[in-house]
């Protein structure tokens, strides 16, 4: 099953024959970077990488800041929405969508308000950052957007990241479209953006017992049956994994057909679970699950491999 985004009048002849699943849901950038923040600085307390997770709280603290302090507003490309959705295709996705040199002033904004309080090492990568040319900053997005995250300065790729991800939540919430489930391609990219998730989530409320894949660069989630590979849509071998137990908040789901994992919150578990926060918070269980074989499907943006 994929989602796919389609014109707004062609909702209610689809939604006809579709199940009372909201297939997506945008996000919410005035509130979200707190609340990762917040949820960081609480995992923080006694944690091996305390002093990581509390730079991570810092970093999107500071993206909270920037939402209000750069607002983003979505262009009015009409022609261009109404042709990604009748082609299914994802609306702010790297290879189509022509970013302004806004999220350029936002990576700045970053480095600058980061700066006072960082290490000396991280002083030292945001001074880099700050100085180098629009050219090279334009590159390196292109080349994390595009997945060659090994051309790209893993300590740096953070700092981009972030930039890129306050830009592009605040382009997608602001998205008037219509989405539908419908039979087709996987699941395993953001409909709207085209990125990998970071985790996916059990959500309560309105999507109360229902699984979404959250967004590692737009922060949007996408729904997914439950007990199903969010890599490839196996079902037959489908495993989880803790280092507690298997009622904990955070587990590894793995795939024995195509060998990988996610993360999976149950915020019935635990309410504050975010994420981001969460899976940055276990990596003793990234190593179990490699040990084990497995490799990750997913990426955190406030960490990059390398």
């Amino acid at each position: 099953m994929s989602i796919r985004i389609v014109p707004v009048e062609q909702l209610a002849e689809r939604q006809a024959a579709s199940l009372d699943i909201t297939p997506l849901l945008l996000p919410q950038p005035a509130t979200l970077y707190r609340q990762r923040a917040a949820r960081l600085q609480q995992l923080a307390a006694g944690h091996v990488m305390a002093d990581y997770l509390q730079l991570a709280s810092r970093i999107a603290e500071t993206q909270q800041q920037l939402v209000h302090s750069q607002p983003v507003l979505l262009p009015a490309r009409a022609d261009y929405f109404q042709q990604c959705a009748e082609h299914g295709l994802p609306p702010l996705g790297a290879m189509a969508w022509q970013r302004d040199g806004q999220w350029r002033q936002i990576l700045q904004a970053l480095c600058q308000q980061l700066s006072d309080a960082a290490s000396p090492a991280v002083q030292q990568v945001l001074a880099q950052l700050q100085a180098a040319p629009a050219e090279q900053q334009e590159k390196a997005a292109q080349a994390l957007l595009s997945g060659d995250l090994a051309a790209v300065d893993s300590g740096q790729a953070p700092f981009i990241w972030a930039a890129l991800s306050v830009y592009f939540s605040q382009l997608a919430s602001q998205l008037k479209i219509a989405t539908v489930a419908e039979p087709g391609d996987a699941r395993h990219l953001c409909p709207v953006c085209a990125s990998a998730p970071v985790a996916s989530i059990v959500h309560q409320g309105n999507e109360a017992g229902l699984r979404y894949l959250h967004c590692s660069l737009c922060e949007s989630e996408w729904h997914l049956v439950r007990a199903k590979c969010s890599n490839c849509e196996a079902t037959r071998d489908i495993g989880y994994w803790s280092l507690q137990d298997q009622h904990a908040a955070v587990r590894g789901e793995s795939c024995g057909d195509c060998g990988s994992y996610l993360k999976i919150l149950s915020l019935d578990k635990d309410q504050q679970a975010e994420a981001v926060a969460d899976d940055l918070a276990s990596l003793a269980l990234d190593a179990a699950l490699e040990e084990q074989g497995f490799a990750r499907s997913g990426l955190n943006p406030l960490l990059f491999p390398g």
